[in-house]
């Protein structure tokens, strides 16, 4: 049912963005690696709710109620990844704030100068 092209694009982005999120030192690197890894889990999500060949859940004449749960596309995973690509966006908006702050105050955007403000 789910397409394994879909989905292993999902998972291979998935991994280059946990990859780059804990190899990187530079904050912008690991701020687009995180969106990168939300990418992959939208496509993700999207993938596990296709059904191939399928129509939209409304039952009517182009889809009996027998055949609904075989080829009806599940609206949640969609309706899931939309909300998730949002939520993703502010995330994102937030980050690269805080990433414009510490530059103001460090004038760079290395991890390693801003060792101190550990807790």
């Amino acid at each position: 049912m789910i397409s394994t092209v879909v989905l292993s694009t999902g998972l291979a982005l998935m991994l280059v963005g946990l990859w780059g999120a804990l190899s990187h030192r530079n904050i912008l690197r690991i701020i687009i690696s995180l969106s990168l890894f939300g990418t992959g889990s939208h496509i993700l999500i999207v993938s596990i709710g296709y059904v191939r060949g399928g129509t939209a859940p409304i039952i009517d004449r182009a889809l009996p109620l027998a055949e609904a749960p075989l080829r009806a596309v599940d609206p949640v995973p969609s309706a899931l990844a939309v909300t998730a690509i949002v939520i993703g966006l502010a995330v994102t908006a937030i980050l690269l704030a805080y990433a414009i702050r510490l530059y103001d105050a460090k004038k760079t955007l290395s991890i390693d100068a801003f060792m101190e403000s550990k807790w």
